[in-house]
């Protein structure tokens, strides 16, 4: 009974043992402060596609151009960030495009997240941002004015 008891009392290896519990927690909680890390840069990107692409909607002439360039100048800014989206959507309020008027545009990135991390997680998250840009008052327009050339 006594080799019994001193075996059952003994505690060589427990740090090992402890070890081997807890390592697959920390991997499990670092990867999780990657993903966040990862989803934060991912709003920061597409707050900086929709402030461009209000930018771009801004300087066009017509409601139309500005929806286009304010989709192309999206596009251009998510794909130089290395953003990939699995579906997006921009909706540019133009108000007429008026000068002195604002122009808000709204980019909404539907996001894997089995590629945000290595733990493989399925489905997807999406992340809106919106920005908006006052048109400028001084601004020509393609308006040719009565009796004169166009400005």
């Amino acid at each position: 009974m006594t080799t019994l008891g001193r075996l059952l009392r003994e505690e060589h290896g427990s740090a090992t043992a402890e070890l081997v519990v807890i390592t697959p927690i920390v991997i499990l909680m670092l990867l999780f402060v990657v993903l966040c890390g990862r989803l934060a840069d991912t709003t920061l990107r597409l707050n900086d596609a929709a402030h461009q692409a209000a930018r771009a909607a801004t300087t066009a002439r017509s409601p139309a151009t500005a929806a286009s360039d304010a989709a192309a100048a999206a596009h251009a800014a998510l794909d130089q960030a290395g953003v990939a989206c699995r579906s997006l959507t921009l909706h540019t309020d133009t108000q007429g495009l008026r000068p002195g008027s604002t122009v808000t545009v709204t980019v909404s990135c539907a996001l894997g997240l089995s590629d945000l991390t290595l733990l493989g997680l399925p489905g997807t998250l999406t992340r809106q941002a919106s920005f908006s840009s006052v048109v400028d008052v001084y601004r020509g327009t393609t308006a040719t004015p009565a009796g004169g050339p166009a400005r």
